[in-house]
């Protein structure tokens, strides 16, 4: 047997409504993002998670919390799956941002992206955290184990484009991948040392 891992974002979040960008920073969930929440831990209610890890952020503790409920699942926090840190630019709306030389490199090339303006964190840096920490968390589990891991847009958008087999300056190419969604149900399985996608951005269960 596989291991399966459920990679999961977090609920909708004030600064997700106000068009801010989060990073490092944080806000509390929406009344949307937790019934989200809620309704992502009812479609998993029937999975026996190993464990649970997310980042230092609130918003994916807060999240985690809804989806597992009253079951006694461990929960960790790991830092190497927060989301990029988007440095003097949190807070600020991206749609404010959108012309930026830089912050146009940071959608659309990332390779090229410096941090220069934002001060923030360089894509390929990111790439090697999130890849490190997902390494980490493959390693310490084993064969038909379940795992939940509830992290950020940026973060899961990476890691599943990787998965996907893309190279990591290819992860915002809209016509290759897609950015994750907010508890939206992603699965991976490790077999054989070998991690594969095999459920993308599932949001059946968020249909009412």
């Amino acid at each position: 047997m596989a291991l399966q891992i459920y990679l999961i974002r977090h609920g909708r979040t004030e600064w997700n409504v106000a068009g801010l960008l989060q990073g490092s920073g944080d806000s509390p969930l929406v009344e949307e993002g937790i019934e989200n929440a809620k309704l992502t831990g009812k479609a998993l209610a029937d999975i026996e998670f190993s464990a649970c890890y997310s980042s230092l952020l609130k918003r994916t503790h807060d999240t985690a919390g809804y989806i597992i409920g009253e079951r006694d699942i461990p929960h960790f926090h790991h830092k190497g799956l927060n989301e990029l840190h988007f440095g003097v630019w949190e807070g600020q709306r991206s749609a404010d941002l959108a012309e930026h030389p830089d912050y146009i490199l940071l959608r659309t090339q990332p390779e090229r992206y410096k941090a220069e303006s934002s001060q923030g964190e360089l894509i390929e840096d990111f790439y090697h955290r999130v890849m490190k920490a997902f390494q980490q968390i493959v390693d310490r589990h084993q064969d038909g184990e379940n795992i939940l891991i509830v992290s950020h847009g940026m973060t899961l958008t990476l890691l599943t484009a990787i998965l996907k087999g893309l190279p990591w300056q290819q992860f915002r190419n809209t016509e290759l991948h897609s950015f994750v969604l907010n508890t939206a149900i992603n699965v991976v399985k490790v077999e054989n040392g070998k991690a594969e996608l095999v459920e993308f951005n599932n949001v059946e269960h968020l249909v009412k």
